[in-house]
């Protein structure tokens, strides 16, 4: 069995609930991961809260990673150049790395100059700063994660629970991700962006919430569903429907629906033996073509490369 060295670097002013999420998650991954958490100099580390922490290794470790996650700090410890301490210990890092950063570590790499001409994310609500400070990464702050490997960056907070998820399903596939979810009582996998928890009026009172309709859509994927469905479903008008929908979870119904189809037509190719046509019809494809198209657009994979990719995690 691959165990895969990971190592957490923590920063002055770092979130000690942030610091703690890979070793709690990927440790629950049967033994699939070693989690070790270094410093830049072998020291304790300041956190936002008041308590500092003590790690047991120095940066040479950072070396030895086979993937390396940069824990978020406080707003108040961001800066658009990379400290000469923190720029030393990120050189130690091997070429090729899969190197990861949970909310505000984001802008500990693009500060260090690698993100630039990619594809990222932060927390929401240091996006404006994060774009002035550094204009040539392409940022998204309405994903909870991006994965331009080898890089991976997520949103605040929580979202360090969904990367890691990812990088277990990734790694290993949907069975252990799901199995490890339960381990840590967390879903496997959230419904939509950060933008449902952008800061926004509060909804009138009483007003009907698209979560019905959204549990009977994942039981109908494998039917041709129209707004004029969902809508119906949910006795709204399609404009209503639509804006709520969109405020709920993020995602407009369309590609909320495409982004459904996905996940299940990954879980069949990882689980089943039917044929490529055969999982399209089921999760509601018109043709295979369309399923390879919607799955290269999403991981950038076809399906039977999917399906290579997992045959040793079933």
């Amino acid at each position: 069995m691959r165990r895969e060295r990971v190592v957490v670097l923590a920063l002055d002013g770092v979130y000690p609930f942030e610091l703690g999420i890979p070793s709690r998650i990927l440790g629950a991954a049967d033994g699939r991961y070693e989690v070790l958490t270094c410093s830049v100099d072998g020291g304790p580390v300041r956190t936002n809260a008041d308590f500092g922490v003590t790690v047991e290794h120095g940066p040479e470790i950072l070396a030895t990673a086979g993937t390396v996650v940069i824990a978020p700090v406080a707003p108040a410890h961001l800066t658009d150049e990379v400290p000469g301490d923190v720029l030393a210990a990120l050189a130690l890092i091997r070429p090729g790395t899969r190197i990861v950063s949970i909310c505000t570590g984001a802008f500990v790499l693009a500060a260090a100059g690698l993100l630039d001409g990619r594809r990222a994310t932060t927390h929401w609500q240091v996006a404006d700063r994060f774009r002035r400070m550094f204009p040539l990464v392409d940022l998204d702050p309405d994903v909870l994660f991006v994965d331009d490997h080898p890089f991976l960056t997520s949103a605040g907070a929580a979202s360090g629970v969904d990367i890691c998820l990812h990088l277990v399903r990734k790694d290993h596939g949907s069975r252990l991700a799901n199995s490890v979810a339960r381990r840590c009582v967390v879903p496997p996998f959230r419904d939509g962006g950060q933008a449902q928890y952008i800061e926004q009026p509060v909804p009138e009172q009483g007003a009907a919430s698209t979560a019905a309709t959204r549990a009977w859509i994942l039981e109908r994927l494998g039917e041709p569903l129209t707004l004029a469905d969902l809508s119906g479903h949910a006795r709204m008008s399609q404009r209503t429907f639509a804006r709520r929908f969109h405020d709920e979870v993020g995602l407009s119904p369309g590609r909320w629906l495409i982004q459904q189809r996905v996940a299940r037509a990954r879980h069949l190719l990882e689980s089943s033996d039917l044929t490529v046509d055969q999982i399209a019809g089921r999760v509601g494809f018109a043709t295979g073509a369309s399923l390879r198209q919607h799955l290269h657009a999403a991981i950038g994979v076809s399906p039977q490369a999917y399906r290579r990719t997992f045959q040793t995690a079933r």
